[in-house]
């Protein structure tokens, strides 16, 4: 059995990890660490929630660990490329948290907030910078910071930030960095796309794989519910109250869909706030901050801005809308079941969301079968036990006494808020991605 202290690791860090209550490394950890102490490229693919952020944050920081840096001003030797704020906020924190015992100076830079303010923070430089391409590019671009001085080069979650369209800028940093560098690619998805990325950036990369293929997370139980489109809000009600469920994150397909949903839920007295890209970084760290503490039980999320959240502990997902990238759902659904821990991941799946089902089953390897939307008994779903048709519309719908007036259960009329139907979408082609990301 392999411990943090077989790792071979400085004492600081294994002090910290103790610390940490961490003495086992994760399956990614045991095999990527060694891999990049010894100065290798890296190609590591592993699910979400298995600690890809602690494969490449220790050895890094205990490889820039061995030259010591100037007290003045941190020259940039590490920098983590990430496609969020979100993600930059928490790996930023979380590599900070690893090199206290160090005194590494560590910063995370991103969009959204004032750039003035971030030039501040890195008045006195940095040992690792963790940043989004866009706000990076920017100081580059305007002699805010050099990367002349960088040794080691993480591209986090590259399969995402290929599908937001980052190619470009990315193409651009690389001419601000050395050639001679070691670089590292971490994703719980790869397909030819990344392929192409990794072919061009790294040099004989070692490869950690530690489940197959885009494989959904083990610990996360998968249910497909079929729903009419105009009955989803009331359905996800009824399953939040039946099954008193509680931390559930929402995905939608938009922005507009976001609101309205959380909208619909705060009108059946559930407490919800959303999240996505027009929000203001200040309004999404608060909820996310709020979900976190407990003090609202649904966040409601687009891709965007959900990508990379880790919340220790949640017990369900909803793909409230499927998304159109079978990808996104092997990264939605493992934002639950993360370290060994179960989960839940709910799909509401209306008639014409059906011909997603079967791309992402190809790429999970698994099937995913529609069913009706089960009964709920005391606090929980029972499968193989139905909702009855009639009450699977908006007309019906059991939900709590706040919702109904009468014997006849007649709702008020907030409760009966109806979605926009959702946006008509093209198949994805298997074929998507397969050009040369650096022709032209």
């Amino acid at each position: 059995m392999t411990t943090f202290i077989d790792l071979n690791l400085c004492p600081e860090l294994n002090a910290t990890l103790e610390a940490l209550g961490y003495s086992e490394p994760t399956p990614v950890q045991a095999q990527a660490i060694p891999l990049v102490l010894a100065g290798h490229d890296v190609i590591a693919e592993a699910q979400t929630g298995t600690g890809k952020t602690a494969s490449f944050a220790l050895p890094m920081i205990e490889r820039l660990s061995r030259q010591p840096a100037n007290p003045e001003y941190r020259e940039i030797r590490g920098l983590v490329l990430v496609p969020t704020r979100e993600l930059a906020i928490q790996v930023g924190d979380n590599t900070l948290e690893y090199a206290q015992l160090l005194g590494m100076r560590v910063i995370s830079i991103f969009g959204g907030v004032r750039f003035d303010n971030q030039i501040r923070k890195m008045k006195r430089g940095a040992d690792i910078l963790v940043a989004t391409p866009g706000r990076l590019l920017d100081m580059l671009q305007q002699k805010k910071l050099s990367l002349d001085h960088l040794e080691i080069l993480v591209f986090d979650e590259a399969d995402r930030m290929l599908d937001l369209g980052f190619i470009n800028e990315i193409k651009a940093l690389l001419s601000y960095m050395p050639r001679q560098k070691q670089t590292l690619l971490f994703s719980a998805t790869l397909d030819d796309s990344v392929e192409a990325l990794a072919d061009a950036l790294l040099n004989n990369p070692q490869r950690v794989r530690v489940a197959p293929r885009n494989a959904a997370a083990s610990q996360v139980r998968q249910r497909v519910y079929a729903v009419d489109n105009a009955d989803k809000a009331d359905v996800l009600c009824y399953l939040i109250k039946g099954a008193h469920w509680r931390q559930t994150l929402v995905f939608t397909r938009t922005k507009r869909r976001a609101d309205d949903l959380c909208a619909a839920l705060q009108a059946e007295g559930i407490e919800a706030l959303a999240i996505h890209g027009d929000k203001h970084q200040r309004e999404r760290i608060a909820a996310l901050n709020a979900f976190v503490e407990g003090e609202i039980s649904v966040l409601v999320a687009t891709d965007v801005a959900a990508r990379g959240l880790d919340i220790e502990s949640l017990p369900q997902v909803v793909n409230y809308d499927l998304p159109n990238q079978p990808q996104d759902y092997v990264h939605r659904i493992g934002r639950t079941g993360r370290a060994g821990q179960k989960g839940l991941a709910v799909s509401l799946v209306g008639p014409d969301e059906r011909r997603f089902l079967k791309p992402i089953s190809d790429l999970i390897n698994k099937p995913l079968q529609l069913q009706p939307v089960p009964m709920a008994e005391n606090g929980k779903l029972v499968d193989g036990k139905a909702l009855p048709d009639k009450q699977q519309g908006g007309k019906a719908k059991p939900l709590n006494a706040k919702s109904q007036k009468g014997k006849g259960g007649k709702k008020t009329k907030s409760a009966k808020k109806e979605l926009p139907q959702q946006e008509e979408v093209k198949a994805p082609s298997r074929s998507a991605g397969r050009r040369s990301l650096f022709s032209k």
